[in-house]
């Protein structure tokens, strides 16, 4: 079955002198209000007038490193599974669990390695969009997305990077994708001087999903 991707079109219709970045990422409504988000993708250089096209796959995969710095295969997950770290013969693998998630709604990587930490990863597009460190043995991480993104324009911010919870309060910004097949991110707003006004962004040209 293909992924359904979502079909998104950032606009700089700005009034920016700065070069100013954007950043795009999604909250894990599965942890704690105060969880750091990855910066899923950030737009560097797009000029007035310019656009930058990306998708938003609706499907995620999951990834683990260990402590000996080997990354894993990333697999599609669905919401209600749980992947879990073994040790085989082999070595180091991620595998689908025999037992599921404990929330329907939720997906799990658990760490059931008698020793090491690990490091729990879900990938969109090709790239990380959360993550979890230092998953101790016996312990899981848990992660649950809403069909939306939060958009804003930051400062000194790299692609993958986990933010700090100072720069996501700056970024609320929420546009919601339920339901869309493609749509326009516009940003307006800015300026170079005394007269500028924040940035706003907002989705346009929208197009129902089937």
């Amino acid at each position: 079955m293909a992924t359904q991707k979502i079909k998104l079109n950032f606009i700089n219709r700005s009034k920016d002198t700065n070069n100013s970045s954007v950043v795009v990422f999604q909250k894990n409504v599965a942890e704690s209000f105060d969880e750091l988000a990855v910066a899923w993708r950030v737009i560097e250089n797009c000029g007035r007038l310019d656009n930058h096209p990306f998708t938003f796959s609706l499907d995620f995969k999951v990834s683990a490193a260990d402590s000996y710095g080997n990354f894993t295969p990333a697999k599609v997950a669905y919401n209600g599974q749980s992947y879990e770290m073994v040790k085989d013969a082999s070595g180091n693998v991620l595998k689908l669990s025999d037992k599921p998630a404990t929330n329907p709604n939720e997906v799990e990587i658990r760490n059931s390695m008698e020793t090491g930490a690990v490091d729990g990863n879900i990938i969109r597009d090709g790239k990380v969009i959360a993550s979890k460190t230092t998953i101790a043995p016996g312990q899981k991480a848990v992660f649950q997305f809403q069909p939306t993104i939060w958009i804003g324009a930051v400062s000194q911010i790299v692609e993958g990077d986990v933010m700090n919870s100072a720069i996501i309060q700056t970024v609320n910004r929420e546009l919601p994708l339920y339901g869309i097949s493609s749509a326009d991110i516009v940003m307006t707003g800015g300026g170079p001087d005394k007269s500028s006004t924040p940035f706003v962004f907002n989705l346009e040209n929208i197009n129902k999903a089937r």
